[in-house]
């Protein structure tokens, strides 16, 4: 099995962001003076993860691109209008392109058979809780890690590579949908700065809100390494096309 830049850079984990950023703030110290400096840490490793999965959804059309000219008319003329390929939307669409591909290739090829979704979620969620067990960002953000750890309805396995009602294999079921929604927004957010005009506590309103408990940095880091996961998985069996051989 070859491998070319692209390939290298689809197949390298995005955890090596937040094992980066929990070693970047591990000399800081955790005393009361420290906890302004969170908010500016979590936003900056969240926009860095966001922009990594973008660049890597690109990457990943290109390669596809490359073998398949149908679908490099279709990408070249923006048909499938991926745009930052950031939205759930556009993501999804990689990702059936992604199976399709891979089914030309490997016709016994199935999602639901081929890819293990329960060990995804549990090194998801383990991989999250020892990155930043008992780390400057988990202590300066305790309700929210304590939240994370301690709910197991976040995420299950049940809320990914799901087939919907007309037969369809998608990325995620809709309340996992919904909850990538919440991150894709606060993505917007931060990306484009409208939080500067904007109150910085929220409202009692939107504290009760069911929603709430998902406006939640661990969870949205938990997601994009799902996310990733699940391409990387993808990634390796479309390498087994006889192209890369």
């Amino acid at each position: 099995m070859s491998h070319n830049i692209h390939s290298d850079f689809i197949l390298s984990p995005i955890t090596e962001i937040l094992k980066n950023v929990v070693l970047a703030s591990a000399g800081i110290g955790n005393g009361i003076e420290t906890y302004p400096l969170c908010d500016y840490v979590m936003q900056s490793v969240f926009i860095k993860m966001t922009g990594y999965q973008e660049q890597k959804m690109k990457c990943i059309t290109w390669e596809l691109a490359t073998f398949d000219y149908d679908y490099r008319r279709v990408l070249l003329s923006n048909d499938d209008r991926l745009g930052e390929c950031s939205s759930y939307a556009d993501k999804n669409k990689i990702f059936k392109r992604l199976v399709a591909q891979i089914q030309k290739h490997n016709k016994e090829f199935d999602i639901i058979n081929n890819i293990d979704n329960k060990t995804i979620l549990q090194e998801t969620i383990t991989c999250i809780k020892n990155i930043f067990a008992n780390t400057n960002l988990s202590i300066w953000a305790q309700s929210s890690f304590l939240v994370f750890v301690n709910n197991k309805t976040l995420i299950k396995k049940e809320h990914f590579l799901c087939i919907d009602s007309k037969g369809k294999t998608n990325m995620f079921e809709n309340v996992l949908q919904d909850k990538y929604e919440i991150l894709y927004n606060h993505r917007n957010r931060i990306a484009h700065n409208t939080q500067s005009y904007q109150q910085d506590l929220p409202t009692l309103k939107t504290l009760v809100s069911e929603n709430y408990k998902y406006e939640n940095y661990f969870l949205h880091f938990a997601i994009l390494v799902l996310i990733d996961k699940i391409f990387i998985e993808l990634y390796k069996h479309h390498l087994e096309r006889p192209e890369y051989n």
